[in-house]
């Protein structure tokens, strides 16, 4: 029965380091696009939306629009990427710079630089969420571990 008070917050720290990587590894990317220096003009293929709904005691709608841009390396490949959180005025047929890695991975972005700060933002207060509740799964297994190695603490049924 003990395993399950140790068994559970493992699962869910693993979880959350997995969501961690995740949020550094897009920052990291998207920076990586807009230091290289690269540019093209690229065009909007298609705008779409997605609807999620959170049911609770107030259920909320959150509706994000996505793009599908197209464009041509400096080599001629045509590279083609879809984009979430673009801005509302962006629809098909518009023409939108966009920063690009050169290699065989690349990795591109419509959103402008300037943006950096509010990513920067976003990101380092999702990763704080993320380390609180890491610190607290870390903490209920040291104070399960302690109650159930104490002897002047009586044991679970």
């Amino acid at each position: 029965m003990d395993v399950f008070f140790y068994l559970i917050p493992v699962v869910m720290m693993t979880f959350i380091a997995f969501m961690a990587y995740r949020v550094v590894s897009r920052w990291l990317r998207i920076r990586s696009a807009w230091n290289s220096g690269l540019t093209a003009e690229a065009r909007c293929l298609k705008t779409f939306t997605t609807v999620s709904e959170s049911m609770g005691e107030h259920s909320r709608v959150r509706t994000t629009i996505h793009h599908v841009y197209e464009f041509r390396t400096r080599e001629g490949s045509a590279i083609r990427f879809e984009e979430e959180g673009g801005p509302m005025t962006t629809v098909e047929g518009d023409f939108v710079t966009v920063y690009y890695t050169d290699g065989p991975n690349v990795v591109a972005t419509a959103h402008a630089p300037g943006r950096r700060v509010k990513e920067a933002a976003a990101g380092f207060g999702l990763l704080a969420f993320l380390g609180v509740a890491f610190a607290f799964c870390v903490f209920f297994m040291v104070t399960v571990h302690q109650f159930s190695t104490d002897t002047s603490f009586p044991a679970l049924p």
